[in-house]
């Protein structure tokens, strides 16, 4: 892969993780219920908004392997044991991400059963939805390169 194109997807990767953090920082504060609020009553009496917190550290911890995985590709190490690593750790959070959002879905099918919760809910399964694809896409390039590298020659 080109050089360039390496920097230009870390470039979106770290696009990515600045978005969603101030995206993040910034939507409580929309919140109906949060309109009068202050930053301590927002951030630190919800406990939804903790648990999102929470595990959007597995997001932030994929979108940082997929940094250093085209850090390796860029240094021609794309058939290395960390690129593999990586990538592992890409499906790894993924799926775990996925199951994190399960968790709440479940909880407004289990816990609310009268109101309105067709947004969240579609939003819930929009992202286990995105966090399988990624999922699988990681899974998928794993095998890939990892096959290929058991195809070449060993350099020693």
């Amino acid at each position: 892969m080109k050089r360039i194109s390496t920097i230009f997807l870390q470039l979106i990767i770290v696009a990515l993780g600045i978005v969603t953090l101030a995206l993040m920082l910034w939507e409580p504060h929309l919140e109906g219920r949060n309109a009068q609020a202050s930053a301590f009553e927002i951030y630190f009496n919800d406990p939804f908004l903790a648990y999102a917190y929470a595990a959007s550290i597995l997001y932030f911890v994929a979108l940082y392997n997929a940094f250093k995985a085209l850090t390796y590709v860029r240094q021609n190490k794309t058939f290395s044991p960390a690129t593999m690593k990586a990538l592992r750790t890409i499906k790894y959070c993924a799926i775990s991400l996925a199951g994190c959002i399960v968790a709440p879905v479940a909880y407004l099918f289990i816990a609310r059963p009268g109101d309105d919760i067709a947004g969240g809910v579609a939003i819930g399964l929009f992202l286990i939805f995105f966090s399988v694809v990624i999922a699988t896409v990681a899974a998928i390039l794993q095998r890939k390169l990892q096959h290929a590298a058991d195809l070449t020659p060993s350099a020693t």
